[in-house]
């Protein structure tokens, strides 16, 4: 993970570019994080972030100044909103451990993870930002030749993540029963390094991106048995909100503004002339990786880059069946004791549910007010 510790060409330029788009941009960009709002009379809310494709994009917007992530700080976003956001970077798993235990407002996670910290901390999804399309993948040595071959050995990954669901639920697809195969667990970068090393027992992982690139570009005897294309949108990732703070003065805005900040780099990734800049940003905050491999990720990862894109997911009537597969799955496989309550659209339609998907924030960001 690498830290840009000052903004280069590229981030002045994308920057100076949102702000001509949100309030005009006079050339001097240390004037939009402490110019016009009295911070102290702002409600300040914090969203958790890790190192992701689409949850990378939060980093990016810091850096090119649509929002500052910088307590006490604002950008124009932040400004037109009313609201203060902390941005709060961590590994994975200690970001979910900050949302359980009440440490940030809002969290970087996936529909499957929000379901454990949600029975003690209920939570709403504000905006979906992306799903795996290839990004999660099973990948077999030469000898594997079909699914059938990998009974009697070891399939090493995470266990109780999106990788054991990808592979439970490609069984699944395939005809197979989950019982006839063992996942084993493991740390996907240690599964992966194995993998690389042609370590003998470990002719199969299952393992997400950038360990399933860097595998395949070293191993050309390396092939993908199945992955996450078979099974569309049931992997979502997303920023989910705690109730709570959605309950508090300026929780609503807080929600906009992290949506309004998540939709203004991906106007840049659809912009030709801001798009290659735009995706060695993401690069940069995503394991360092360049142009080449960026334009990979994000065909593997695929963003739901406008309003409209996040609508459908929300909206869409297959994502109650989609999450009552991911919720039967948690149970299953112990990740949650029984099943949250799931509710779906507003407060008053799901006002008691442990998880909800809320859409209205989405649709507040395209009218462009929180009113």
């Amino acid at each position: 993970m690498k830290n840009i510790q000052k903004k280069t060409s590229w981030a002045v330029a994308l920057g100076c570019a949102a702000l001509i788009t949100l309030s005009g941009c006079s050339g001097n960009q240390e004037s939009t994080s402490s110019e016009a709002a009295d911070t102290k009379t702002v409600p300040s809310f914090s969203l958790a972030w890790s190192e992701y494709p689409s949850w990378s994009v939060f980093g990016v917007a810091d850096v090119t100044g649509i929002i500052n992530g910088k307590k006490g700080e604002l950008g124009p976003v932040e400004e037109k909103w009313g609201v203060d956001i902390e941005l709060k970077e961590a590994e994975y798993d200690p970001c979910l451990a900050m949302y359980g235990a009440g440490q940030c407002d809002a969290v970087c996670i996936t529909n499957m993870d929000i379901l454990s910290p949600a029975t003690g901390r209920p939570g709403v999804m504000v905006l979906p930002t992306s799903t795996s399309d290839g990004a999660d993948a099973c990948l077999v040595t030469a000898e594997i030749k079909s699914v059938e071959d990998l009974k009697g050995k070891k399939v090493f990954g995470l266990e109780k993540s999106v990788s054991e669901y990808c592979f439970v639920r490609n069984l699944e697809l395939l005809g197979q029963k989950e019982g006839d195969y063992e996942f084993a667990n493991m740390d996907p970068g240690a599964a992966a390094l194995a993998m690389q090393q042609k370590q003998a027992t470990h002719e199969a992982i299952v393992v997400w991106n950038p360990f399933v690139m860097e595998t395949l570009s070293k191993r050309k005897d390396v092939r993908v048995l199945f992955d996450s294309t078979k099974i569309p949108n049931e992997i979502i990732d997303s920023v989910v909100v705690a109730k709570s703070s959605l309950e508090k003065e300026g929780g609503e805005a807080f929600a906009c503004a992290v949506i309004e900040a998540y939709y203004e780099v991906n106007k840049a990734l659809a912009d030709s002339t801001k798009r290659n800049d735009t995706l060695i940003a993401i690069g940069e905050k995503f394991s360092n990786l360049g142009l080449e491999q960026m334009e990979k990720v994000v065909e593997q990862t695929k963003f739901y880059g406008t309003p409209d894109d996040g609508l459908a997911v929300l909206t869409g009537p297959s994502l109650p069946k989609i999450m009552d597969t991911v919720v039967s799955f948690c149970v299953a496989h112990g990740i949650v004791d029984e099943a949250p309550s799931i509710g779906y659209g507003d407060a008053a339609k799901a006002a008691d549910a442990s998880v909800r998907f809320d859409p209205t924030f989405i649709e507040k960001v395209k009218q462009g007010s929180a009113k």
